[in-house]
């Protein structure tokens, strides 16, 4: 374990079972698993199984864009905010080899009214960055939202 990972929390996310990204059941998703660190970033481990890749050995383009989204709307989780992806930008920076060992960050930015900004990184063990991702999410009201889906949509409390 290295030293940073001893100072990780699980993150109570109230994950939908079957959300590719965080979901437990979704036997094909990316069950990604995650945790705040002592400055309240969202952390997760990561590795690409073979059948997210795109080019031989290395992830698919559109799964490196899911992880970080992912771990940017957890980051509004972290901070008792549902909300759902407005805009999305990312930089793919070096390739992504499937099967090594990631780590996923997050960060919340700054919010403006229902607008949130957030950051992610994904990064290999050498601690390179090997994308990026900037997003905005607009916030939803939960209440509203298990109205209209009959889901219910949880805070990180």
């Amino acid at each position: 374990m290295r030293r940073d990972e001893e100072s990780l929390h699980p993150l109570a996310h109230g994950a939908l079972h079957h959300c590719f990204g965080c979901g437990q059941l979704n036997r094909t998703g990316l069950r990604l698993k995650f945790f705040t660190d002592a400055t309240g970033q969202v952390v997760s481990p990561v590795r690409l199984a073979p059948r997210f890749q795109g080019p031989p050995g290395h992830a698919h383009g559109g799964i490196l864009a899911t992880l970080l989204d992912e771990a940017m709307s957890k980051a509004n989780w972290a901070r008792n905010v549902v909300a759902m992806t407005r805009k999305l930008e990312v930089e793919y920076l070096r390739p992504v080899p499937v099967g090594v060992k990631l780590r996923l960050t997050a960060r919340h930015t700054n919010a403006e009214g229902r607008k949130h900004h957030c950051e992610a990184e994904l990064s290999n063990e050498a601690g390179e960055v090997l994308a990026r991702g900037r997003a905005l999410f607009i916030a939803i009201d939960p209440k509203k939202f298990e109205a209209q889906t009959g889901k219910r949509a949880q805070t990180g409390t």
